[in-house]
């Protein structure tokens, strides 16, 4: 049963003037690693990430606050290279409340051109 499912659209370039500083605060270590590995798309790949938070929190039907902190939810790659999400503190409390610890969490992430979307689903199995 589908319990969420979320949707963002992000612009790429609303990253070029982000500070590492603001980049760090927001990413995961990992996450700026994988950027910087691609010099030439590292905004597009930051902007994935974003939209990819953005569309797990609407799913969760929350966003970012006290309950739910912008470490709570990152982007990692499979050995294929396909796109995960990792969940804790309170996005895997939300998670759990909604699938009683039951779940699957599906991410599809694309970008064209200047913009990045990303979509997620959240089912209970």
């Amino acid at each position: 049963m589908i319990v969420g499912i979320g949707i963002d659209l992000v612009e790429c370039d609303r990253f070029l003037d982000w500070s590492a500083f603001k980049k760090q605060r927001i990413f995961t270590k990992k996450e700026l690693e994988y950027a910087d590995t691609d010099n030439a798309n590292a905004e597009k790949h930051l902007a994935n990430f974003w939209a990819a938070r953005e569309a797990c929190l609407k799913a969760l039907g929350t966003g970012f606050g006290d309950e739910i902190g912008f470490s709570d939810v990152s982007i990692t790659h499979d050995d294929a290279g396909r796109p995960e999400l990792l969940l804790a503190g309170g996005a895997r409390a939300r998670l759990k409340e909604l699938t009683d610890g039951n779940a699957a969490v599906h991410l599809s992430i694309t970008d064209q051109d200047s913009y990045s979307a990303a979509v997620v689903i959240i089912e209970k199995i």
